[in-house]
């Protein structure tokens, strides 16, 4: 097998870590000796072992003498284990292929460095534009602070999320809700504004039917700038798995949010933008400093057009189902203040389609001007 292909396992094992890692980037390392794979390994949740020592692990004494293909720097500093790039020369590799350099603080080219003054050989840079898009929504968090967000929204064939009259489930198939399940089970958090808990009452739990399967109920945020939502929501419910979490303003009356914090829910009390609202750009501060990784947003209108407006939103899944229901007052997706002039909308790359049992799931990255 050649440089590349040996790279390219170690990606598909990065991805196995896929929704597992966070705040931790997925990484697979591959290690390789007289031509053969003797270990390999990728990044356990947070607390666990890094990839490149379950590879040592795996490879036992066959690690003394073998070449490392890992998909991210290895780390240089102890946090919740000790440095990955260290376990290598204890563990006597001689190369190393290295896809891509962690820019954060506390590795920035460190973890090669180590390397090389240990005397190993360190190549860096096969690969670099796969590593990076198999961690592009790390990578935003260690550069800008704030999670990856995906806006995720159902329509119909013409674009409504309702009829007039506001019903609304369902407009997408069962398949289509199972895949949001998976995709939750995926995110670090969600997010939902006060009018789509007051029209829903949703749980926003994980519903996922396969029993052998890792569940992950993400933590919940409620976007409710002057206490709007009643006390009893669902989403209040202290006796759901997770946690959930009210992001207001000075707004909402202390007694409010008093009864929230008796029963475990977390107040987040942020500044107001120009409109009385919750201001979204310290929300997303906030939302990093939890070292929240991947943020996925499921409505309502007016939220997702305030992110809109303020090009906030990194990834799109919009669910269409096969159906046309019409009318002026049905609302769509995006919500106010909206965008007025064609040459500032917002436009994908990367799209991906998929035919899910009639209903289509359209997706990609919102492309962001440098």
């Amino acid at each position: 097998m050649s440089h590349e292909k040996y790279m390219e396992r170690a990606f598909v094992l990065a991805n196995k870590g896929k929704g597992r890692t966070s705040p931790n980037p997925m990484v697979g390392a591959v290690l390789v000796k007289d031509g053969h794979i003797v270990g390999e390994g990728f990044t356990s949740p947070a607390g666990g072992p890094h990839a490149e020592v379950v590879a040592i692990m795996d490879a036992g004494e066959d690690c003394k003498g073998s070449t490392c293909y890992v998909s991210l720097e290895p780390c240089s500093h102890y946090g919740r284990t000790a440095p990955c790039a260290e376990a290598l020369i204890d563990a006597g590799i001689k190369e190393v292929y290295s896809a891509i350099e962690d820019p954060s603080s506390k590795v920035n080219g460190k973890g090669h460095r180590m390397l090389e003054n240990a005397g190993i050989s360190v190549k860096v840079g096969l690969g670099k534009e796969k590593a990076f898009e198999i961690n592009k929504q790390w990578f935003k968090y260690i550069n800008t602070g704030r999670p990856w967000i995906t806006a995720k929204f159902a329509v119909s064939l013409d674009g409504k999320l309702a009829t007039s009259t506001g019903e609304s489930q369902w407009i997408t198939n069962e398949y289509s809700r199972n895949r949001v399940h998976q995709v939750r089970n995926m995110s670090d958090a969600i997010l939902v504004g006060s009018g789509t808990v007051l029209a829903d009452n949703p749980r926003l739990t994980t519903r996922i039917s396969d029993a052998n399967k890792f569940i992950r109920n993400p933590l919940r945020i409620v976007v409710d700038s002057a206490g709007s939502v009643p006390l009893d929501a669902h989403i209040f419910d202290p006796k759901l798995p997770g946690d959930s979490v009210l992001a207001t303003t000075e707004k909402t009356d202390q007694s409010h949010y008093d009864v929230l914090l008796s029963q475990g829910i977390s107040v987040w009390v942020l500044p107001q933008d120009d409109k009385g609202r919750v201001d979204l750009g310290s929300l997303l501060d906030r939302v990093g400093q939890e070292e929240i990784i991947t943020m996925l947003v499921e409505g309502g209108s007016i939220l997702l057009g305030s992110l809109v407006s303020e090009n906030l939103i990194d990834h799109i899944k919009a669910f269409v189902a096969p159906i046309i229901i019409g009318g002026k007052s049905s609302p769509g997706p995006i919500g106010d203040p909206g965008i007025s002039s064609l040459a500032d909308v917002l436009r994908l790359d990367r799209i991906e389609s998929e035919n899910i049992n009639g209903d289509i799931l359209i997706e990609g990255d919102v492309i962001h001007d440098l």
